[in-house]
């Protein structure tokens, strides 16, 4: 494990990827007071909502109010995801930290599924974007590549595919000037393994060795933690999660394709390896179980239901 990193940057999408795949709706009020509380436990980068279009992502429908509602801490960026220029349009009236970020996905389906666009659209989409950033004055910080380990309505992407990708976002960027923090592979629909993770990371890592990668995962089948580790174990220092497990994408062609890895769950694991990620896990738990209450039935983190083990800690100690 030589490659382990010091310190990971988690970044969490509970209250977007949790809320927006909700069938009940819920307060405003709450949603603000889970993205403050959040904020509390050490993270310093909460993604709060999507400015989408309500008909089709109805939990999303009050985004702006939950985004003028939120008392703001310092040190902690507060976020929104949005795919299209519209969406940008009205972020950017708000008081989140609105960054640019560039966006494909390894399934031309699920690409049309989630923005209404082939991949070819979407690259004109992106030039659009991009000069809106330009003119705004926004900071383009990231790519993301969606579907790279597999695809419900595709099947099988081959990390040939996730690799051109990468290539055709970061030619875009470079025609506009713009150097990449970082690139985010995702398995947006959870089809990922560790075999897989190591496959397609290797590849990228070997066309691109000085390009710096993050990991959004889900759950849906039980290999999110397992996949985290050899992203890991092979250098990754970035990965999006959701507290308590909340979430899913809407669009992904499967009632059961679960939400980000488990924040607390991410960080119980990385502490026990010795890697530090700044949040203090007790109030993460308390987090999830204020998540759980607001949802109103049972999700899915383990940390949240099994405690840490700091109390037996101490009481072996005392």
């Amino acid at each position: 494990m030589t490659d382990l990193p010091k310190r990971v940057v988690i970044h969490e999408e509970g209250p977007r990827e949790g809320f927006q795949i909700e069938p009940g709706p819920i307060a405003t009020a709450d949603k603000v007071r889970f993205c403050e509380a959040l904020a509390e436990t050490g993270l310093r980068d909460v993604q709060c909502v999507s400015f989408v279009d309500a008909r089709r992502v109805p939990g999303m429908a009050d985004a702006a109010d939950v985004a003028r509602s939120i008392r703001q801490r310092p040190n902690v960026q507060y976020s929104a995801l949005a795919l299209n220029l519209r969406g940008y349009e009205q972020a950017v009236k708000t008081p989140l930290h609105i960054a640019g970020h560039l966006q494909m996905s390894a399934s031309n389906t699920f690409s049309i599924r989630n923005t209404n666009k082939d991949n070819a659209e979407t690259l004109t989409e992106q030039r659009r974007q991009l000069a809106f950033f330009r003119d705004r004055g926004i900071a383009v910080e990231s790519a993301i590549v969606m579907t790279c380990f597999g695809c419900n309505f595709e099947g099988a992407v081959a990390p040939e595919t996730v690799r051109d990708c990468v290539g055709s976002l970061l030619a875009l960027a470079d025609e506009f000037g713009i150097a990449l923090d970082r690139v985010r592979l995702a398995d947006t629909v959870g089809w990922a393994s560790p075999a897989g993770i190591q496959r397609v990371v290797g590849l990228v890592r070997d066309t691109w060795p000085d390009l710096r990668l993050a990991l959004h995962l889900h759950d849906t089948r039980g290999t999110g933690l397992a996949n985290a580790l050899m992203g890991l174990q092979m250098g990754i220092d970035g990965f999006d999660s959701s507290c308590a497990g909340l979430g899913g994408c809407p669009f992904a062609g499967h009632k059961g394709a679960a939400g980000n890895i488990c924040t607390e769950d991410l960080a119980f694991m990385c502490a026990e390896m010795g890697i530090e990620t700044g949040i203090d896990l007790d109030a993460l738990i308390d987090c999830a179980r204020m998540a759980e209450e607001i949802v109103g039935h049972t999700l899915p983190g383990k940390i949240m239901h099994g405690g840490s083990l700091s109390q037996y800690r101490r009481g072996a100690h005392a």
